[in-house]
């Protein structure tokens, strides 16, 4: 199976979590990233793939549905999460790498929101329109999504805008005032728990000693920088 750049993205940040000052959980070395086989059954909330004769479960967003149109017997590539809880693990599939994104960054970063709630949100709006939400404070048009009242939506807002600070790298990714190799370190160093304004500092310093380097070699460089 082809490795995107993403995906060894992923693994380069798994090799570096040894250096952060925080322990590990467990979890996050139970991934499954990514699920590619023949669909056995499909449904707009899930979807079971036959992986080299195992059959896999994945609850998905109706946007993931819509956007792949699945049909029994098609071949799936899934981007996929695994929730582990005490009394269940649960795979999450999605179409595109910004779907999974924009859900570990609700239930892994903003309180309150598990994945039930992080799977309505993308059901009920594309991607783009839910950053542009965010990024507006428009928590009247998060609200609108099933689940989601108005208390929800403003502290979906509050944790992402102001306490994470993630909408500045996306405006700022969105307006090419930070190219893509930075965008994605950040967004990383964040995933890591580090705050924005950390994040950047770290990836700006090393680019202004190394231009040309990799959202890998930001993430590795900038971890150490950020543990000294």
């Amino acid at each position: 199976m082809k490795i995107t750049k993403l995906e060894n993205l992923y693994c380069s940040l798994f090799r570096a979590l040894p250096l952060a000052s925080e322990a590990v959980s467990p979890e996050i070395w139970s991934v499954i990233a990514r699920l590619r086989g023949n669909i056995i059954e499909a449904f707009p909330n899930r979807l079971i793939v036959d992986c080299h004769g195992v059959g896999y479960e994945a609850i998905i967003p109706i946007s993931t549905f819509d956007h792949l149109h699945p049909t029994e017997g098609a071949t799936v590539d899934l981007r996929t999460h695994l929730h582990i809880r005490e009394n269940a693990h649960t795979l999450y599939g999605f179409a595109t790498e910004g779907e999974r994104d924009v859900f570990l960054l609700l239930i892994d970063r903003v309180s309150g929101i598990g994945p039930a709630i992080a799977i309505a949100i993308l059901s009920g709006m594309p991607v783009p329109m839910f950053k542009s939400a965010v990024v507006a404070g428009d928590s009247a048009l998060l609200a609108k999504t099933k689940g989601i009242g108005k208390k929800t939506a403003e502290r979906i807002i509050l944790e992402l805008k102001d306490k994470v600070g993630v909408t500045d790298t996306w405006q700022d990714a969105a307006s090419g005032e930070v190219s893509t190799e930075a965008a994605d370190a950040e967004l990383a160093l964040i995933a890591l728990g580090y705050k924005q304004v950390d994040s950047r500092k770290a990836v700006r310093a090393i680019l202004d000693k190394e231009p040309g380097s990799t959202a890998e070699s930001l993430i590795r460089s900038a971890l150490r920088s950020l543990q000294s």
